[in-house]
């Protein structure tokens, strides 16, 4: 199995509790790298709503800064922003965050994009939420531009910048764009402007508060997987396109069940998934390394 595991570092829901219950950062990433991980992501929201967090919402890290100081704990772990709301900055600010991460951790970052969704970060940012899907193809012109470190012009909605430059220009060339969300919108940006696709499983819950389609069968993943690449093939882009799948099982440690999910990741990956994110949905830290030597056990080895 070629597939790839990278390890969500576990949120904490509701109003209470800390960031960090599931164990100090650093110690949970020096784990999940020597467990075998292949990559840690974290999630983003910068401003998140009192009601939403009552309702099983989940306070999140800066993630690019996070993933910086995860950068100087490791050695060989990719570094996923899962997902960062381009909307919500300027994309010069974007840019010049993601390179930073990237130069500075070897060439590690993957930056995951979404539109985003929760209409009150929109507002307390002061971003117009009708505007998100502007603004994030906005973004994902303006990115590649930035990180060339050359100089450019590009007059945005509410910038303009004339014969800019930026460095330093990211380690990698370009820095790995993944798109999130199940829509067409969502799979048509993958094809076009960035390096990999990352649908949203989770149920119908998730997916009308996310504001997203709900994901089908394996089946109708492998469908939208070809539709993607030959899109992206007959654009003209080069080099095979990523697909990151969110694995969900409350039993992913069951022994009884490992053959099971082996056989789920041997589909995923028939379908044309290249990576799959699993957490553990602890709540302390001896916890969070039980799972990650579990798991590396069972399935990394």
């Amino acid at each position: 199995m070629s597939l790839r595991f990278i390890f969500h570092y576990p949120e904490t829901g509701g109003p209470d509790g800390d960031v960090l219950d599931a164990g100090p950062l650093r110690e949970v990433a020096i784990t999940a790298e020597r467990c075998g991980f292949d990559g840690l992501s974290l999630s983003e929201h910068p401003i998140p709503g009192a009601r939403w967090l009552n309702n099983g919402g989940h306070q999140t890290l800066d993630s690019l800064v996070a993933l910086g100081y995860v950068a100087a704990a490791t050695e060989r772990l990719r570094l996923l922003t899962y997902l960062a709301v381009a909307p919500y900055r300027n994309p010069l600010l974007l840019a010049k965050a993601a390179a930073t991460v990237d130069k500075l951790s070897g060439g590690r970052l993957v930056l995951g994009l979404g539109a985003g969704y929760q209409k009150s970060e929109f507002h307390a940012l002061g971003v117009d939420f009708e505007e998100r899907n502007a603004l994030f193809d906005e973004a994902l012109e303006v990115l590649p531009l930035h990180w060339r470190g050359e100089p450019f012009s590009y007059r945005g909605r509410h910038f303009d910048a004339r014969n800019v430059i930026a460095r330093p220009r990211p380690v990698q060339d370009p820095i790995p764009i993944w798109i999130g969300g199940n829509s067409a919108a969502s799979r048509r940006r993958a094809a076009n402007r960035a390096q990999g696709w990352m649908p949203m499983s989770g149920g119908a819950a998730l997916s009308t508060t996310a504001r997203t389609p709900a994901l089908g069968s394996h089946t109708e993943l492998a469908a939208q997987i070809a539709e993607v690449r030959t899109r992206a093939e007959s654009a003209g882009r080069s080099g095979d396109l990523d697909v990151l799948y969110s694995y969900h099982d409350s039993d992913l440690l069951d022994p009884a069940a490992a053959d099971r999910h082996l056989e789920s990741f041997a589909g995923l990956e028939k379908a044309g998934v290249t990576w799959i994110v699993v957490s553990s949905r602890t709540a302390d830290h001896a916890a969070t390394t039980d799972f990650l030597d579990a798991f590396g056990a069972t399935y990394l080895r």
